[in-house]
């Protein structure tokens, strides 16, 4: 019995799907009974559709149960952690049988998520058996150079997982060569987009891989001060980020002197994000800890000459500073043989949208959209045809079907008319409406917009009203050259990244989806039968019973006929609100 181990997925994922209280009764029985196993709270396992989710190692092996609520832990606990007879049928995934899952593992290579759901977030020695900081313990104890601590990182192929991929070893060696008496360490965590769940969940679930990640990139640029920039909507993870803190500093991992290395003085602190996008883009966030309006500045300078405070400042993302203590623990070889020729290692994605499987998942870069799509996450919900993804979040670029082949890496996506972004993987369907989907990202990246560009704050607005006209059946000829005009200007004069990449779903659907774009504004039709006011409702007289459902509950009494005969909807005062269409018992009312 001591040797089992009983771990539960509490980070924001499982608590919110119930997770807390599949923990608090396990809990509850494991003293009712005063049986000796170990119980522990781990962080985000990574499969969100199967939360929550509960991991019993034994003698035997590993099994991850999924979907559990009280009743079924009540059932684990008597059968498996009791008496030893694991529950095949609740099994999502083991070592020892196949499971209807399996895929979603096969396809995985995890090192920036490798101690997610297999650690203690709030227990250091957890990470520390685990070879946490191991990696900066060994920069220290073999008196590794800074120069060579960068070309380690340089070699490793390593780019900003951020979004805009630019080469993290280079970014330090701009900080490093640049002489200050104060140099500064910025971890982001405000990307907006989807991705920001893997930031949340790294955060939540392996804080200490961040704070090594920062402790490394410090000493390789010679900073004193570190800072995390993370919003205050992620709670959880600001709490487990400052226990980590804490706990850091107590065994003298942060402060002065730190690892007993004379001369080494770092500390990092938590600043509190109020969830404005454009913080996301460095010089703004930047601004943002120096108290002022979360606003871009203009570059040059850069933040590795002058950044924060005007002070030489290296800024890479919580899944970037994820990846530094393998690569400097393990070497470059050890990262860079994932990959393709210039987008080396693994990249987290947080697969959403119209997917079976959705959640967070760690992939080499080469692997296709489609594999990651159909092979890890199991297809399109209800075997819908598989229309587009969304790569980049708000300011990414949709990607069409006949481009799954794309190869996940920062040059083919690009090329594609889409981002890498932080991570973000939106899957959509059949019923998408692509001009609809480019109006919803628009809309977002126009409330977002610090206003401080011309170009950005009423570009953005145009385009919106336009793309609001065509979804509402108002567009007109010239519209779509509008559009395409408008963005153009937006991306070569906005200043920051948020103005730059805002244009690409509209760019992209156009691009790709474009006859959708007509057919809203020439037939007045949307394809997807998606856009309320671009519908029609009628009744197909054939199969019209005159059983008068459809009028009893129409809500604007549009609809006429009586008992038993045919009845007529009213075009003139039908609202399109679908209530005639999902009451009808015999598919008499046709959409179109």
């Amino acid at each position: 019995m001591e040797q089992i181990k009983v771990l539960v997925g509490m980070a924001s994922c499982g608590i919110a799907a119930g997770a807390s209280k599949v923990f608090e009764k396990i809990d509850s029985l494991k003293k009712l009974e005063n049986l000796p196993f170990e119980l522990i709270k781990t962080g985000c396992v990574g499969m969100c559709y199967r939360e929550p989710l509960v991991e019993i190692i034994d003698e035997s092996g590993s099994y991850l149960y999924g979907e559990i609520n009280e009743a079924k832990a009540v059932e684990i606990f008597e059968k498996h952690i009791k008496n030893s007879e694991p529950i095949k049928e609740y099994v999502v995934k083991t070592n020892l049988f196949s499971t209807d899952d399996e895929s979603y593992w096969k396809g995985q290579t995890k090192i920036a998520l490798k101690n997610c759901g297999v650690i203690d977030p709030e227990n250091i020695d957890d990470y520390e058996n685990q070879k946490g900081y191991a990696a900066i313990k060994k920069i220290l104890k073999e008196n590794i150079s800074q120069e060579n601590v960068i070309q380690t990182i340089l070699d490793s192929g390593l780019r900003g997982r951020g979004g805009g991929g630019f080469s993290t070893g280079m970014k330090w060696k701009f900080a490093y060569n640049n002489k200050s008496d104060k140099k500064y360490i910025i971890c982001n965590a405000d990307e907006g987009d989807p991705g920001a769940f893997m930031d949340r969940s790294v955060l939540e679930s392996d804080p200490h891989a961040v704070l090594e990640g920062m402790s490394i990139a410090a000493f390789a640029i010679g900073a004193s001060e570190g800072i995390i920039y993370c919003r205050a909507e992620y709670p959880l993870a600001i709490i487990r980020l400052n226990i980590a803190l804490e706990q850091s500093r107590k065994k003298g991992y942060l402060g002065k002197n730190i690892f007993g290395k004379q001369g080494f003085d770092f500390d990092i602190h938590v600043k509190e994000g109020a969830g404005a996008f454009v913080c996301g883009e460095e010089t703004a966030l930047m601004a943002s800890i120096e108290g002022e309006r979360g606003m871009p500045r203009k570059r040059p300078p850069f933040p590795a000459a002058s950044g924060l405070w005007k002070k030489p400042t290296n800024i890479n993302n919580v899944e970037t500073f994820a990846n530094v203590p393998y690569i400097v623990l393990n070497g470059a070889a050890s990262y860079n043989k994932y990959g393709t020729e210039k987008s080396k290692g693994t990249k987290v994605f947080a697969l959403t949208g119209k997917i079976k499987r959705g959640g967070l998942v760690e992939v080499p870069m080469g692997i296709t959209i489609h594999d990651i799509i159909f092979k890890l996450g199991g297809g399109i919900q209800n075997d819908k045809k598989f229309k587009a993804v969304q790569l980049g979040g708000p300011s990414g670029g949709c990607i069409p079907e006949y481009l799954a082949d794309t190869l996940v890496d920062y040059d083919s996506v690009t090329a594609t008319g889409a981002i890498m972004g932080s991570g973000g993987m939106v899957v959509m369907d059949e019923t998408t409406c692509m001009v609809d989907m480019a109006r919803f990202f628009l809309d977002f990246t126009q409330k977002e917009s610090c206003g401080k560009c011309t170009f950005c704050r009423i570009g953005t607005k145009r385009m919106l009203e336009i793309l609001i006209r065509i979804t509402e059946g108002e567009g007109k000829e010239g519209d779509i050259e509008a559009l395409e005009e408008l963005s153009y200007q937006i991306k070569d004069n906005s200043l920051c990244g948020l103005g730059q990449t805002a244009p690409n779903p509209v760019l992209t659907t156009i691009k790709y989806f474009r006859n959708e774009y007509e057919a809203h504004i020439k037939d007045k039709k949307c394809p997807a039968r998606n856009c309320k006011k671009l519908l029609t409702y009628t009744v197909i007289e054939e199969k019209c019973t005159g059983c008068t459902v459809c009028a009893k509950n129409c809500p604007v009494n549009c609809i006429s006929g009586e008992r038993k005969k045919l009845h007529v909807i009213n075009q003139d005062t039908c609202i399109k609100c679908g209530v005639c269409f999902t009451k009808c018992k015999f598919e008499a009312i046709k959409l179109s």
